[in-house]
């Protein structure tokens, strides 16, 4: 595609670990690249997604945005053991006080932050995906304005399956793009579903072949809003967005809370033990 380096107005204070990010004129494709297997969002993500969504929604030259995954995956959703070393959930003897649950709320806001960048992008945002989107991804594709899939591609609102409630977005901003009835069934299920399903639900606008043909159905798309009027573009998704965003925020700030009062339990340490066991998990409900 003859994609050339993305110069920030801004140069970052440190360079990008977990995104890479080219342009071809008025269009600007943001890659996951990891470093955990298949795009896992670490720190550097949570840390640079915010940071570049922003330097690109102040740029008037950027037009619309394209989000892809690289490799076979586009993510496997949050890298969890790495997450919960770095905001110290691992530590068993001080989780149940307030101070770790309020250090715990705090942070679930600023990585929803992360997200809320993209999705109040004054720039369309279109999501090309190929192989898995798991969990966080799939609120990272919530984020977006518009989805596209390769018939490879599998999805799945995972959470409950590690005994969390999911927290960054899908479950505020999913009924908007596939209905209650079925966000309810993948929440609640923790279910993978295919591309060919994904589409009927609505949570893509279209399936390709495979994944350079869904990435050149993300680049039309952008280059097509590009060439609008960009305020006039900037107006839609205000419109669009403007009797959603006021619930989106409570339900965030709501889903924050419960998971800092609720989210410690044997269930999630079972889960945890589970996966790297590579077993099914016995859950107790404690």
């Amino acid at each position: 595609m003859n994609l050339e380096s993305y110069v920030f107005a801004e140069p970052p204070a440190q360079p990008l670990v977990a995104l890479r990010v080219e342009r071809r004129g008025p269009v600007v494709q943001v890659t996951l690249v990891g470093p955990g297997k298949g795009n896992a969002m670490g720190p550097d993500f949570w840390r640079e997604v915010p940071r570049t969504f922003t330097a690109l929604d102040t740029d008037d030259s950027v037009r619309a945005v394209v989000v892809t995954g690289s490799g076979d995956n586009f993510c496997f959703g949050l890298d969890l053991r790495t997450m919960f070393e770095e905001i110290g959930f691992t530590d068993a003897g001080d989780i149940g006080l307030a101070r770790a649950r309020t250090h715990f709320m705090h942070r679930i806001r600023a990585m929803q932050g992360a997200l809320d960048a993209v999705a109040r992008s004054r720039k369309a945002v279109v999501a090309a995906v190929s192989g898995w989107c798991v969990g966080g991804g799939v609120d990272l594709l919530a984020a977006c304005d518009v989805r596209y899939a390769s018939v490879d591609a599998m999805f799945s609102v995972r959470e409950v399956r590690v005994a969390m409630v999911a927290d960054m977005g899908s479950l505020q901003r999913l009924p908007a793009i596939i209905g209650d009835g079925h966000l309810r069934e993948l929440a609640l299920t923790g279910k993978d579903i295919d591309a060919a399903r994904a589409e009927r639900i609505g949570l893509v606008n279209d399936v390709l072949p495979d994944p350079a043909a869904v990435l050149a159905a993300a680049h039309t798309f952008a280059d097509e809003v590009a060439a609008n009027p960009p305020l006039v573009v900037q107006g839609v998704k205000d419109v669009l967005d403007a009797t959603r965003a006021a619930r989106t925020e409570a339900g965030l700030r709501y889903v924050a809370t419960w998971n800092a009062a609720f989210l410690p339990s044997h269930d999630l340490t079972e889960a945890m033990t589970a996966f790297g066991e590579r077993r099914p998990p016995r859950f107790t409900g404690r």
